[in-house]
């Protein structure tokens, strides 16, 4: 055989092995189908799936999460998608379904920032980040009441009221005024949007910026810090369809132990007392007033894509019944937003609407005697509810003395509000690293207060029916326009810069109100105000006096990293504001960070996978609260004078040409840490906040003034903190995880300043809690210089003297130390820094289980080191109340009777002055929430998932404190007083929930 004949055999046998060799191959390989998802069951597109060792067999899902590919049994898939965490996966049999988790280290990275995004490891500022899995869960009216014990140093206080709103301070007040205290809010990049326009379910994340050199580019609005919203939007991939719904149920959590009428009857024989009013009766007020809440809510959502558009709409309707009667609250939230490319994917536009309808119905509850909530513990139980003709029972044996059911059923008003935002934005992609954006938002608002007192009414009475209307519209318009460019170079030198001009004009307070009584029937209530015989209006009609403001402002921010160790970032914003008489102000910021596990010699270390040093410093402003007219003098007329036919006009404001900005500097001190690959991570911070320029309403002489009091900048204030982060996932199994976060806090607030050589009053009285018998110089607390704001000062209650009569610590007047000596009628001298309703520490510990398709969440708050002025308990344990035939506290035979010297029984009297007889300790610590939930997958193509769940809040409390609750309202100039008649009782909700994925 030829060497050519056999080369050419040779070369035909060895083809032959190749390819019987790749038939063999084909034939024991398989075709895998399956489906990527994410962790909340929503399909992946675009997912690679690649054959592992290989670098030609791959595929692609598609639009529906779905793939194919041809690979052999016990081979390994991996499935890699940006933004997720790798998967590998074997083969063993022809499906295969994945679920992807996201990447922390990824998905984390991006924080809302203000006018745009930021890396995380870019950040040099204190910025928070909740994400909407991790908000608290609950029958909530507000979304700031899903924030509570989230956020280190964000302070959050609310109560059971269906109609009302939370107060919240960030790292302590920074101003004297109440009305001025809140963070701003921001959402979806639109300034100073109300959050009642967002339903929580909307919510995808919500960045908190603490400190001033984040929230310094809001300038004249950011000194009590700013919260960035963000809603959820539509998304690549098909159409998603969600629906959440609960229900829930409402109880009060604790009750006023008041005496039975059993109890009254036995306190008068004990100690010889005839009561006025002994009606046979044997009622239980709280019973009558109180009752069972129950509410529901609805949100359907609807997001997704076709092209280069995405869409997302939702609806939500709340209604909320309070647990008390009469008191209730149903709203409704339209919300929607599309978006798309143009003109080749160089511009992205979107248009949004956000509709607001809410009725909210309440009861008397504003004024002393005249609340239902007083009402229902001081109303005799010797009354009946009604009397033998059927109306409610009156008891006039004493004043200020009023049925509450009576109040309840005869005493109505309702609140109407309507809003309806409208936004547009647009971005110009102009070059790469180059976008020009532009937010345009019209916002207007309706607000209708109608009130109706029946003929029949105990509060209004002698009127023969009361009715009030009142209606207002505010405008609002705001328009910005800013550019962000990033670029890189070298691959080590990264910038950013930011540049923009913002301009918002707001209207408010325009309409007017009317009242009229003297009607014949209640049956049309106030839909007939004209049909009271005082239709003609004398002094009747209000009209309020319609402000404008208006703002322009310029800023700018610029951010520079060196390899990802260093960074840099200065900002600057220039505000004008037609409010003040001084008009422009600048609020400038710079900050830095320290990367430094990404430095060589921290390379080898095993300690920390990463570690960030911070430092900035920042100024920032306060315009909120204030009158739009402050830079005039304002005039009103009074009544009408017959003699002239004319009414003639009085000053209301004088003009202060000196009036400025408050200025809040902040010196910010930051590390965040994380070990073992970042299952364990946190931030450690320390500030300093100075706020100068504090504006207050001073006396002045009327000898140099027309007005006798005017708006000045004389005060100083100080806030100084540290706040410890820590998240852990404690338990990473296959079927089990446990993953918890803690944070503690703790603020010192001093007032530094009040006084200067024009204005010298160094304190002002505050905190009145309408105790009964008190009826001059009950206030409880003192604004002073060199204390905080909360700072008790009162009498120091030293016991009953051997005729039951309430004595105190005498002082000096000038050191303010004891005497040793005792009085029955103290005097100012004697009053005396008592205690402080600021707390030392406040704290949120979350706690998230997972085990195979199950989850429980245990989320604890706490509040540590404070005091709270217990009005409720000084008021009904006085002895007028108990001698004028109104009820009192159970504890009021045991705790105010003495025993006198010839063996007889009295009570005692005058201890319900204020003293620190009634200053308790308001720490607790609740178990806030409780939530069971199961997840079901796949019904057959129907829906993706279906999660239900069970939700119990405000589940225990551990507190000494002998109020309804220690959790009382901590804002304002006044924080810790328990007001007996505007405090709505706090409620221990219990829901059971589901979440469809359509």
């Amino acid at each position: 055989m030829s060497k050519k004949h056999f080369s050419q055999m040779w070369e035909r046998t060895l083809s032959m092995a190749l390819l019987f060799m790749l038939s063999t191959i084909y034939m024991f390989a398989q075709k895998v189908t399956g489906v990527v998802k994410d962790s909340s069951g929503e399909p992946l597109v675009g997912v690679n799936v690649v054959e592992k060792g290989s670098t030609t067999n791959g595929a692609v899902t598609n639009h529906n999460g779905e793939y194919q590919i041809n690979v052999g049994a016990g081979k390994t898939l991996v499935f890699s998608y940006i933004g997720f965490e790798k998967k590998e996966a074997t083969v063993k049999g022809n499906k295969l379904n994945i679920y992807l988790k996201e990447d922390a280290k990824v998905m984390g990275d991006v924080v809302v920032v203000g006018y745009g995004t930021m890396q995380r490891k870019d950040v040099t500022s204190s910025i928070t980040t909740i994400k909407s899995d991790d908000l608290n869960k609950g029958v909530f009216t507000d979304p700031a009441q899903m924030l509570q014990g989230k956020v280190p140093g964000l302070f959050v206080t609310s109560s059971g009221d269906p109609n009302g709103t939370s107060s919240i301070t960030l790292r302590g007040a920074s101003t004297l005024r109440a009305e001025a205290m809140s963070p701003y809010y921001v959402i979806d990049g639109i300034p100073g949007v109300d959050i009642s326009m967002v339903a929580p379910d909307d919510i995808e994340s919500i960045d908190v910026l603490r400190d001033a050199s984040a929230s310094a580019i809001y300038g004249n609005k950011a000194a009590n810090g700013v919260i960035l919203i963000t809603t959820k939007s539509g998304k690549n991939g098909k159409t998603n369809v969600t629906y959440n719904t609960y229900l829930g149920i409402d109880q009060i959590s604790k009750k006023l132990e008041m005496c039975s009428a059993s109890d009254l009857r036995e306190m008068a024989q004990d100690y010889n007392v005839t009561l006025p009013n002994d009606n046979g009766g044997n009622t239980d007020w709280q019973d009558e007033v109180l009752r069972t809440g129950v509410s529901h809510n609805h949100n359907l959502s609807i997001s997704g894509s076709t092209g280069k558009t995405k869409f997302m709409a939702s609806a939500n309707y709340m209604n909320r019944q309070g647990i008390i009667k009469g008191t209730e609250m149903n709203r409704l939230n339209l919300r929607s937003l599309v978006s798309t490319s143009i003109l080749k994917d160089y511009v992205d536009i979107s248009v949004g609407a956000n509709l607001v309808y809410g009725k909210f119905m309440g009861v008397a509850m504003n004024a002393e005697g005249a609340s239902v909530m007083d009402a229902m513990n001081y109303y005799s139980p010797l009354n009946p509810v009604y009397d033998q003709q059927g109306n409610y029972f009156w008891d006039k044996s004493s004043s200020k003395n009023y049925n509450p059911v009576s109040m309840i059923g005869l005493d109505t008003s309702d609140n109407n509000m309507k809003r309806q935002q409208f936004t547009t934005k647009a971005t110009v992609h102009v070059i790469e690293g180059l976008d020009v954006n532009m937010n345009y938002s019209f916002n207007n608002r309706q607000r209708t207060h109608s009130s109706y007192s029946s003929i029949d009414s105990q509060v209004k009475e002698g009127f023969n029916g009361y009715a009030s209307r009142r209606t207002y519209f505010n405008e609002e318009h705001s328009f910005e326009l800013y550019a962000n460019y990033n670029t890189k170079w070298n691959d080590v030198n990264k910038l950013s810069l930011m540049a923009g001009y913002s301009w918002e004009r707001r209207m408010t307070d325009d309409g007017f109100g009317v009242s009229s009584y003297g009607f014949d029937v209640d049956t049309f209530k106030w839909y007939n105000i004209a049909g009271g015989v005082s239709n003609e209006t004398k002094g009747l009609v209000e009209c309020a006096k319609t402000m404008t403001a208006r703002e322009a402002s310029f800023y700018g921010r610029v951010n520079y990293s060196y390899d990802g160790r260093y960074i840099l970032q200065a900002t600057m914003r220039r505000d004008g504001s037609s409010k003040f008489a001084k008009k422009w102000a600048t609020f400038p910021s710079v900050s830095a960070a320290w990367n430094i596990t990404e430095e060589n010699f921290m390379k080898d270390q095993k300690l920390f996978s990463s570690l960030k040093f911070r430092v900035g410093y920042g100024l920032s402003g306060n315009s909120m609260g204030f009158r739009y007219d402050n830079p005039y003098s304002t005039y009103d007329l009074g009544k009408y004078d017959p003699s002239t036919g004319k009414r003639a006009s009085y000053l209301t404001h004088n003009l202060n040409k000196d009036l400025k900005w408050e200025t809040t500097g902040m010196f910010n001190v930051g590390f965040d840490y994380a070990f073992l690959g970042g299952r364990i991570n946190g931030t450690i911070e320390f500030y300093n906040k100075k706020t100068t320029d504090l504006i207050w309403s001073f006396p002045v002489s009327t000898n140099k003034n027309i007005f006798g009091s005017e708006e000045v900048n004389v005060g100083e204030m100080t806030n100084r903190g540290i706040e410890f982060t820590i998240n852990a996932d404690v338990i990473q199994s296959k079927g089990f995880r446990w993953n918890t976060g803690f944070n503690i806090s703790h603020n010192m607030n001093r007032i530094d300043k009040l006084s200067d050589a024009r204005h010298n009053v160094d304190i002002f009285a505050q905190a009145d809690p309408m105790v009964a018998g008190v009826s001059a110089a009950g206030y409880t607390q003192n604004v002073m210089e060199g204390k905080a704001l909360g700072t008790f000062y009162t009498y120091e209650f030293a016991g009953f003297d051997a005729n039951g009569r309430a004595t105190y610590y005498e002082h000096d007047a000038q050191t303010k130390e004891r005497t040793g000596n005792v009085t029955t009628a103290p005097q100012t001298k004697d009053r005396t820094v008592t205690g402080n309703a600021q707390p030392k520490f406040i704290l949120g510990w979350n706690n998230n289980l997972t085990y195979r398709n199950w989850t429980a969440t245990l989320f604890f708050n706490g509040v540590f080191g404070n005091k709270i002025y217990n009005g409720t308990r000084a008021n009904y344990m006085t002895a007028s109340l108990f001698y004028d035939g109104k009820n009192v506290l159970k504890d009021f035979k045991k705790e105010q009777s003495v025993t006198l010297a010839n063996g007889t029984k009295a009570l005692c009297s005058d201890s319900n002055v204020p003293s620190d007889r009634w200053i308790e300790n308001g720490s607790y610590l609740r178990l806030q929430t409780l939530t069971l939930g199961y997840t079901f997958e796949n019904f057959n193509g129907w829906f993706k998932s279906i999660q239900v769940y069970g939700t119990v809040n405000n589940v225990f409390t551990l507190t000494s404190y002998k109020g309804l609750d220690p959790e009382v309202d901590m804002a304002g100039i006044a924080p810790g007083i328990d007001y007996r008649w505007s405090t709505y009782p706090h409620t221990r909700s219990y829901m059971l929930g589901a979440k469809i994925n359509f």
